[in-house]
């Protein structure tokens, strides 16, 4: 029933994703020729020079990039990026909005607002708009590139034949389009992706600390101790779970914990920084979250 509950929450934060992209392509950007970054850009671009209808562009030009997401990411991330991907396409063709300015400033900045607003919020719920990030993660695992650079070197790509196709202009406002969406998107995804440490003091440690593995992703470093004297006495040899996790799996925890172990003791404080080790990240392969 939990599963159930969550995958119908993704499904609604992906859907409220959706629309915020929606809003930034038909009010700000399409009316007007912008662009943006990424795969979205190049259906953009591609829509500018052909005419083709962006709806379907976005369906085909995606749909190379989540064939590979099936076989490199996980397949449930493969099944929520085509629901995302065909909501923004459907929304996109029949969601008709006036244009909401002519200033082009305010429609690089707010266009950028409304689609970065969207990605980071389907993101959230576990799915993507644009393939370049699926790219990003292929390369990594074949090549060892980093992702960040593969999406740095697609863009200046698209932006290059932005600017031979259209305008310098254009292609100067398509650039701040991107850095606003960018920025946007990551202020979003870095609000739910603090970090938050565990200590957990149960009997059944050692189930909890298995479930937190499989069913959270995260990982667990178990210490021995000596319990003191508590309301029922003095406390035998024990077993007590250490992990640091995303705030966003928090609530998973939780309900791992007190399905196991209703009575254990959960402490929660903040972290500052962490390198190394398992975390959960939004587009894991191990969680297929």
């Amino acid at each position: 029933m939990n599963d159930f509950k969550d995958v119908i929450i993704d499904l609604l934060q992906i859907t409220i994703g959706v629309l915020f992209a929606a809003v930034g392509l038909n009010a700000f950007l399409l009316p007007n020729g912008f662009l943006d970054g990424g795969i979205t850009g190049v259906a953009l671009l591609t829509n500018i020079l052909t005419g083709i209808d962006i709806s379907w562009l976005l369906l085909l030009i995606n749909l190379p990039f989540l064939i590979i997401a099936y076989y490199v990411v996980s397949k449930w991330i493969f099944f929520k990026s085509i629901f995302s991907i065909i909501g923004l396409a459907i929304f996109v063709h029949w969601g008709i909005l006036p244009p909401v300015t002519d200033d082009k400033l305010l429609i690089a900045i707010f266009g950028g607002i409304f689609l970065g607003m969207g990605i980071g919020i389907t993101i959230r719920g576990g799915a993507v708009l644009d393939g370049t990030e699926v790219l990003g993660i292929y390369l990594n695992d074949r090549f060892g590139i980093s992702i960040g650079k593969v999406i740095l070197i697609f863009n200046i790509i698209l932006f290059g034949i932005t600017i031979y196709f259209t305008s310098w202009e254009t292609g100067m406002y398509s650039i701040l389009t991107f850095i606003v969406t960018a920025k946007i998107t990551d202020s979003i995804i870095e609000g739910f992706e603090d970090f938050i440490g565990l200590t957990i003091i149960s009997k059944k440690s050692s189930e909890i600390s298995k479930a937190v593995v499989h069913e959270v992703g995260a990982g667990v470093t178990v210490y021995k101790g000596q319990g003191g004297y508590g309301s029922h006495g003095e406390n035998t040899e024990l077993e007590i779970i250490h992990s640091i996790i995303n705030r966003i799996d928090l609530r998973k925890i939780h309900r791992v914990v007190d399905r196991i172990d209703p009575k254990a003791f959960v402490v929660e404080f903040d972290v500052n920084n962490v390198q190394g080790g398992i975390l959960r990240k939004y587009l894991s392969r191990k969680t297929g979250n």
